[in-house]
């Protein structure tokens, strides 16, 4: 099963909401997910994502591949 660490979106209509999830890279975008790692909301200021580095750590160990987005993220939290 090929994994991968990917945005799902939530919320509402113009309001969107994201959780930043390990899923089965055959699922779709907002279906079903192995476990969440993190969120993201694009309409706060400042800084807008959390994310558990232990749990993405592990899940890249794994073989889990990161989306762009979400690897630039983890990234930025790194250095944070």
């Amino acid at each position: 099963m090929a994994v991968a660490i990917r945005l799902n979106r939530q919320g509402s209509k113009d309001r969107p909401y994201y959780k930043i999830v390990v899923v089965d890279s055959r699922a779709r975008r907002d279906g079903r997910y192995i476990e969440q790692v993190g969120s993201y909301d694009p309409m706060k200021e400042g800084v807008n994502y959390t994310i558990n580095l232990e749990k993405v750590d592990k899940w890249l160990a794994n073989g889990a591949q990161p989306s762009e987005t979400v690897n630039s993220m983890i990234r930025k939290a790194r250095k944070a």
